[in-house]
């Protein structure tokens, strides 16, 4: 046994360990929070932050969270939520694409934003608050804009990537790039009181049966623009699919398509595609 796994084991209570104790292994044994997440978790113990999880998520599933990568493409109103959600879950890398700076339009619905970081990078307050809420977790900045041309390099090695964008044609390119890498993409869209969520599946044209009559332009949010209420409920709606993607659970909406009317609360499903395909969730 070593001597870091027989600290945590000696000072775990139960099954858990707390936050006090994670940091005096890391310090004393020269190793980062992820690393000492890593022995806590690949010991059947689990994080004392994550307590309030077992119930519905087990120290089994929480270490395989812990495992995984996804990527966030977009960190603006559905991103910075997506981004948060997904730390406090505790997925173990998360990697996040946007090349915009922080403007003063931001400022009502953009979780990371605030008038003193007009101007900084958008991936740079998501590394920062990530450290803040959950050191454990490794976050990857990309301060550059997806494209058919980087997309294979940057997602080749996520088990989900996540559509936080505001572009129509962009979002299109990111599921075709995510169709060749046979990685599983889940797709949501807000504009005023309203949003939806899909969930596109390798093989699957659900990107392209949802904006199939797109000719130009990023779409209705244009119009409509963004109330802070209406990112915060898409992307947990997001969160929820990838972590049943993650831990290959639940019914995920492939081959549906989610819609949200917060204005006349109104919760409808279109079914849009026969699925015949089977994947392994998992991503194993």
């Amino acid at each position: 046994m070593s001597p870091v796994t027989d600290f945590i084991l000696k000072h775990a209570v139960e099954d858990l360990l707390a936050w006090h104790h994670q940091v005096e292994a890391a310090e004393r044994f020269g190793l980062s929070i992820a690393e000492t997440e890593a022995v806590i978790l690949d010991n059947g113990l689990l994080p004392a932050r994550y307590q309030r999880n077992r119930q519905t998520i087990s120290q089994g599933e929480q270490r395989k969270l812990f495992k995984s990568q996804v990527a966030v493409v977009g960190c603006g109103g559905l991103g910075c939520y997506v981004i948060e959600e997904l730390a406090r879950l505790g997925v173990g890398r998360i990697v996040v694409i946007d090349p915009d700076v922080f403007e003063e339009h931001n400022l009502n619905r953009q979780l990371f934003s605030s008038p003193a970081r007009l101007g900084q990078t958008k991936v740079e307050a998501a590394s920062r608050r990530v450290e803040e809420i959950n050191p454990a977790v490794t976050l990857v900045p990309v301060h550059v804009a997806l494209s058919r041309k980087n997309g294979i390099e940057l997602l080749a090695a996520s088990h989900v990537v996540v559509d936080s964008l505001d572009s129509i044609f962009v979002r299109m390119e990111l599921g075709d790039v995510c169709t060749s890498l046979d990685i599983p993409l889940v797709h949501g869209a807000i504009a005023g009181w309203y949003g939806h969520v899909a969930t596109q599946f390798p093989g699957d044209d659900t990107l392209k049966s949802i904006y199939g009559s797109w000719k130009s332009g990023k779409g209705v949010e244009q119009t409509l623009g963004n109330p802070s209420f209406t990112p915060a409920l898409i992307a947990s709606l997001e969160v929820a699919e990838v972590c049943k993607l993650l831990l290959g659970q639940g019914t995920p909406l492939r081959g549906r398509q989610l819609l949200i009317d917060l204005y006349s609360m109104e919760v409808n499903i279109i079914n849009f595609l026969n699925v015949t395909r089977e994947y392994d969730r998992s991503g194993n």
